[in-house]
């Protein structure tokens, strides 16, 4: 279902019987553990809202990685709708849980949507980043940008604020997800009826866009 938390590991291809595949976040059974864990903490960017299962971009992800990096999973814990303030609070229990070595922090948008307060945002995404980094978790900052409709002051400071949070805490930093989507002539193309959501063929590019930076972090 949208929002539930998977595991994808690299011992479990597609067409297997899941024999054996450990719930997420549990102990996985001896010789079949990835040596690293990736942990995706998103909104509905990340949790294939509107799109078949298996068509977002962090499923591509995962299947790059068991091409390229079969010592690597990844944890999707994205849930649509869901805010930093949200994020903020369920990352402590999965940092537990998961125990990742990198964390993709794809959160913020929806603040944006509702208007909520610029410095209540940077607070909550600054304390998600601490909170990976006493675990010796590297994070991947993803950020996002939003109509001038907001206003101008405000659109330009929450576009900066995902640049200035991964310059003070070294973060690796993708400065704008949807890249080659929203910001290209034929972008009402590549979103569903809301104008809001990436349609599944606009995903290969949002893998695109933060892939370098979760290589590098690895």
């Amino acid at each position: 279902m949208e929002g539930e938390i998977t595991s994808t590991g690299p011992h479990r291809r597609r067409g297997q019987a899941p024999n054996n595949v450990p719930p997420p976040g549990s102990a996985p059974a001896p010789g079949t553990a990835p040596a690293a864990t990736i942990l995706v903490l998103g909104d509905s960017l990340s949790a294939e809202y509107g799109i078949p299962r298996g068509k977002g971009w962090v499923a591509l992800l995962a299947d790059k990685l068991q091409a390229e990096r079969t010592d690597v999973r990844v944890v999707n814990a994205s849930i649509s709708g869901d805010t930093t303030a949200g994020g903020r609070a369920r990352l402590p229990a999965m940092l537990d849980q998961v125990r990742p070595v990198q964390v993709v922090i794809e959160l913020g948008g929806n603040d944006a949507l509702r208007g909520l307060d610029l410095d209540s945002t940077q607070n909550n995404l600054e304390a998600m980043i601490q909170a990976c980094r006493a675990v010796n978790a590297r994070v991947v900052l993803v950020g996002m940008q939003i109509p001038p409709n907001y206003g101008p002051d405000y659109s330009a400071k929450f576009s900066v604020m995902f640049a200035n949070l991964a310059k003070k805490y070294r973060t690796g930093l993708v400065p704008f997800f949807l890249k080659g989507i929203a910001d290209v002539p034929d972008a009402a193309a590549q979103f569903q009826p809301d104008r809001i959501h990436p349609k599944a063929e606009a995903h290969p590019r949002m893998l695109t866009n933060v892939w370098p930076e979760i290589k590098k972090n690895l």
